[in-house]
């Protein structure tokens, strides 16, 4: 099934962009990096409009972006807002944090996802999905105590609590996606992957022009300093194609959210080996049982969801 490949893949670029996430805003300024992330998505996708809106050279082709007025860009415009908040919580939470803590809260997003599909799309969870979120718990209280190693304490960390907030964001943002991209006639807009997309990241870098000189620029000179780093050209490159598979496989007529929402966070397994073999992190150990709670946890909402 493509739409299965395609989760997959998104999954593997997923974790590379956590990973050169990671590796740019390390003793860098968080703001300017997520600017250029932003830029640099924009003018990646900045191409396919164009030529969509001015001739008929991608008239048929996937990278087609449809047209549409206020009705349809006002969703686009809440979701940028979304994602951004949710980005920056995200680019300070791990600058703050072990990489192999990072993945695996991020990691419990499916079980979010499904706990809101729950509660505000009036899904019944079965048996092998309440095992699923019984061991997502017991993964993040375990984690807790993995961090308490490192003198993290998961309940008075800034850093813990901004990742806590982009998971949450990040299960938002799903359930978010599928109403955007669900069909008129099953209560949803009805909008094209690749029109979400492009100017999604088109209007976050209009928020981030905004953004840069009243948040980062007065008080540049008391805050860490901004260095650039090609890492950060990596961020952009493995999250547009990382969005673009998911987006990809969502659109597919078989696709099933709730099974692709739980591979793409395997992209976890990718982040926790960059952060072992490259960033050397510590008590990778404990933390890779974690780890495996929550793998589980994934498996278990697959079976559910079959």
């Amino acid at each position: 099934m493509t739409w299965l490949i395609l989760a997959f893949l998104s999954a593997f670029l997923q974790g590379l962009y956590d990973s050169f996430k990671k590796k740019s805003v390390i003793d860098n300024a968080v703001i300017p990096v997520l600017f250029l992330n932003t830029l640099f998505c924009s003018l990646i996708f900045l191409p396919f409009i164009v030529l969509s809106y001015s001739t008929t050279l991608l008239d048929g082709t996937i990278v087609h972006v449809s047209g549409g007025g206020w009705h349809e860009h006002k969703y686009i415009l809440l979701k940028s807002i979304i994602v951004l908040t949710s980005w920056m919580l995200g680019y300070f939470g791990i600058k703050r944090l072990p990489l192999t803590i990072v993945g695996p809260i991020n990691a419990t997003r499916p079980v979010m996802i499904l706990v809101g599909a729950m509660l505000f799309f009036g899904e019944r969870l079965n048996g092998w999905q309440w095992l699923g979120v019984a061991l997502a718990v017991a993964s993040f209280f375990l984690l807790s105590h993995s961090g308490q190693k490192e003198g993290i304490s998961f309940w008075h960390n800034r850093g813990i609590l901004m990742i806590i907030g982009t998971a949450v964001l990040g299960a938002v943002i799903g359930l978010y996606d599928k109403f955007l991209m669900a069909p008129v006639e099953a209560g949803g807009i009805g909008l094209d992957p690749i029109m979400v997309q492009s100017w999604y990241n088109i209007y976050q870098c209009g928020i981030m022009i905004i953004l840069l000189p009243l948040m980062w620029y007065p008080a540049r000179k008391c805050a860490t300093p901004f260095r650039w780093e090609w890492s950060i050209v990596c961020i952009s490159v493995f999250v547009s194609m990382a969005d673009f598979s998911y987006f990809y496989a969502l659109s597919q007529p078989d696709a099933m959210i709730s099974i692709v929402s739980v591979i793409r966070r395997c992209g976890v397994l990718v982040s926790f080996l960059f952060g072992a073999l490259v960033f050397h992190e510590k008590n990778l150990k404990s933390k890779a049982i974690d780890l495996l709670l929550v793998l589980f946890s994934m498996i278990c909402l697959y079976i559910g969801s079959c």
